[in-house]
């Protein structure tokens, strides 16, 4: 009711500023991205509020009437006509040479933000003005891997979203049966980790006593979940996906249960990649869970492992034996059989050998900044919580074995130790692992733990930072 009223005025006030700009509704629709770049010059240069919700609404509907190169056209506009003020900002700097105080500073900070930034705050006045913002990142963030001038502008909406997506403002609601068909509808199409077919797959996630769905929700977003997170909860520690989707398992009394498994993580606005409030959900859900169940004492997650098997396909070309030994490399060969998982080898060996190669890419395999390669470890070991456990076989779905020849992660989330760990992980890049997961590494004969650094997960999958177990 109150998202509502807010939004009949806002739309009533944009109406109210169409009249006194003599717009009519047909002619708001921009027919270029010349016609765009004009009503955004207008907007930063008006100062009434109706005249501006008016021109904002203007802008982004014109914006998403135009085709793909003309949108484009837009924001390379953006970034050539809509910078800072190079004259100003000179003159700031030279202003703050002579008598370096606070306005001064002020006067250059502001000299040197770009016009855009104040442009994309005014056309947020519009009336699912956020929404439409953050389709036109999506958007930008599809077309940056070809037109990199466009960084400054991605980095503009961060620094923007990064304020208007903080933590306090987001609202954490359960998402459980009773949910409105709509949200539901989401959370099977958004769903990043475990696919979710139907709604009766759906219903056996939600509907048992021992689970739980959590999801943040934006005031400007109604109806749009930003992440979601799905709980099992559990007598001990899974090592294996299936035994927790199983179609024909018991379900416990959620008051049975001792611990928590986080087994799904999912980021579900492609424009808000790289606005981190993942971690503030598993906090805010860790409270809550032990506010109802006061029994649960163990909060763990069962992820994925994506990236391991293409690094480890480069770790088996490397011929110094400082990661694999021969034995090793010999039990790994299996891997080479397309159908593997249904070929006769001795599994055991194969276990071995996948977790020993596991503990290097977890402990020692590190990107150029030194942190690990696995994006969904950089996720949970930045939010504080302890690598706890590798598993296989964990998740020998299709995907499973692509992506890690079905290897799985626990990490423990010990409600005591987590800003100890997020330390360590921020200011050293330590990763906090049990002492089961660091027996497992091998120490090669030269003394040396050797590094590899291999291919990350592409950006926008679901093994990325944007959308993790």
């Amino acid at each position: 009711m109150t998202d509502t009223f807010f939004g009949d005025l806002l739309a009533s006030i944009a109406d109210r500023g169409r009249s006194i700009l003599r717009l009519r509704r047909g002619s708001q629709r921009a027919g270029s991205e010349s016609d765009l770049a004009h009503l955004s010059e207008a907007l930063l240069s008006g100062r009434g509020e109706a005249s501006g919700v008016a021109l904002a609404s203007a802008v982004l509907g014109g914006y998403e009437a135009l085709g793909h190169e003309a949108r484009l056209a837009f924001l390379h506009r953006l970034v050539d006509e809509f910078g800072c003020d190079h004259a100003r900002l000179a003159q700031a700097i030279e202003a703050y040479r002579s008598d370096p105080n606070a306005k001064a500073v002020l006067d250059v900070h502001f000299a040197a933000e770009p016009r855009r930034q104040e442009l994309i705050r005014r056309l947020n006045l519009a009336p699912g003005g956020t929404a439409a913002l953050v389709r036109m990142r999506e958007e930008l963030l599809g077309a940056l891997p070809e037109h990199r001038d466009l960084d400054g502008l991605d980095s503009d909406f961060v620094h923007l979203f990064s304020s208007w997506f903080n933590p306090g403002f987001l609202v954490l609601r359960p998402i459980d049966w009773s949910t409105p068909a709509n949200i539901l509808e989401k959370i099977i199409r958004y769903e990043a980790v475990h696919e979710i077919g139907t709604f009766e797959d759906l219903r056996d996630r939600l509907e048992p006593p021992d689970r739980r769905c959590f999801a943040f929700f934006h005031p400007q977003l109604v109806d749009e979940p930003l992440i979601f997170v799905e709980v099992a909860l559990t007598a001990s520690i899974p090592g294996a996906i299936g035994e927790l989707l199983a179609e024909d398992r018991l379900p416990i009394a959620s008051e049975e249960a001792t611990t928590a498994v986080f087994y799904s993580i999912s980021n579900c606005q492609e424009g808000l990649r790289g606005i981190s409030f993942g971690n503030f959900l598993i906090k805010q859900v860790v409270e809550k869970l032990k506010r109802d169940l006061p029994r649960l004492s163990t909060f763990v997650t069962l992820s994925p492992a994506p990236g391991f098997a293409r690094w480890l396909a480069a770790a088996r070309k490397v011929e110094d034996g400082s990661m694999l030994s021969p034995e090793s490399r010999a039990a790994l060969s299996a891997l080479d059989q397309p159908d593997w998982p249904t070929t006769d080898f001795p599994a055991e060996t194969l276990r071995e050998a996948l977790l020993a190669a596991a503990a290097h890419y977890y402990l020692e395999a590190k990107s150029p900044s030194g942190r690990p390669l696995d994006p969904v470890a950089r996720f949970h070991l930045g939010n504080g919580a302890r690598l706890e456990r590798l598993n296989w076989p964990g998740d020998m779905s299709e995907r499973g074995r692509r992506e890690a020849h079905g290897l799985m992660v626990n990490y423990l989330y010990k409600l005591d130790d987590i800003e100890t760990n997020h330390e360590a992980f921020a200011a050293r890049n330590e990763v906090v692992a049990s002492g089961q997961v660091r027996r497992r590494l091998r120490k090669p004969a030269n003394g040396r733990a050797g590094r590899l650094r291999g291919p990350r997960p592409e950006p926008g999958t679901a093994a990325s930072e944007a959308g993790t177990g």
